[in-house]
């Protein structure tokens, strides 16, 4: 009998785009060869233009499929999306707290690509006090970092250093922050990656022309993944950057709003590429 891939369970919202949550969680982790668990936090009304509604679950309906799986399997890595209320946060964070063994990779999803909330004050405190101290790494944008980073005393103008809001994440709990640098002005996207010893690692990637619909997802999904392969924190992080830095290479526009990113662009390459002979070659993503 073959022995199962690592399992990644996700805890996020449902996208019928396809392009964010669930979907997005899914199809990445499949993509880098582990098993996707889903549990469902919530029921969005959206598209590629933005977020119209977000439809908590019941928190207890969330413990329920949680406990279903992970009575069932090993699950090797827990990701968190978008989580939809207070009660949701409370129930994921007792669930986490009994399988402290499980790294845990958190994308802090607070405004959707648009700019619509999906986080309100109190979802981020309930985040800093129930969540951060679980999480394994943090995936922010510079502007979640800034955001969850602020505190009662900083003037509500104050653009934060992204050095200084790593730190006082590192402090709320978190073993690794990674901030990513799409948001700022700057020729190339500059993502760090941060512990209380300082930088970890600094990479930079090529700016490329479009926004995307379901990046931070895709990144967050893939560093899981990673983790669950067996590589490092370290390691992790920069395959899951060059992954999702191709699948937005690879993106496509399906509708009138912004890209998705191609989680399977590899299997594209695979199914175009042919031997001298003309028959289609088995190559590994």
């Amino acid at each position: 009998m073959l022995q199962p891939p690592p399992i990644v369970l996700s805890f996020a919202a449902n996208d019928p785009s396809g392009g964010a949550g669930l979907q997005a969680d899914t199809l990445t982790i499949a993509s880098l060869s582990c098993h996707p668990l889903s549990v469902m936090t919530a029921i969005t009304v959206q598209d590629t233009t933005g977020v119209d509604e977000v439809i908590p679950l019941d928190s207890e309906w969330i413990a329920d499929q949680a406990r279903a799986v992970l009575e069932d399997m090993p699950v090797h890595v827990f990701k968190i999306g978008l989580l939809g209320s207070v009660e949701i946060i409370a129930a994921i964070a007792e669930i986490i707290s009994d399988y402290p063994h499980i790294p845990l990779v958190m994308d802090p999803i607070l405004t959707s690509g648009r700019g619509d909330e999906l986080a309100n004050e109190e979802m981020i405190d309930a985040m800093r006090e129930l969540l951060l101290p679980q999480v394994t790494i943090l995936t922010p944008n510079s502007l979640e970092a800034r955001h969850l980073a602020q505190l009662d005393g900083d003037s509500s103008e104050s653009r934060l250093d992204l050095s200084v809001c790593a730190h006082r994440l590192l402090d709320m709990g978190c073993e690794y922050v990674l901030i990513t640098g799409t948001h700022e002005n700057t020729a190339q996207v500059k993502n760090t990656l941060f512990n209380v010893e300082g930088i970890v690692r600094s990479d930079e990637w090529e700016r490329l022309e479009h926004t995307y619909h379901g990046s931070g997802c895709t990144l967050a999904s893939a560093i899981a993944a990673s983790l669950a392969n067996g590589l490092s924190i370290s390691e992790s992080v920069l395959e899951a950057q060059d992954y999702t830095w191709h699948t937005l290479q690879a993106g496509f526009r399906p509708g009138m709003g912004q890209y998705i990113p191609n989680r399977l662009f590899w299997a594209r390459d695979i199914a175009g590429s042919e031997d001298e002979n003309g028959d289609t070659a088995v190559e590994t993503p």
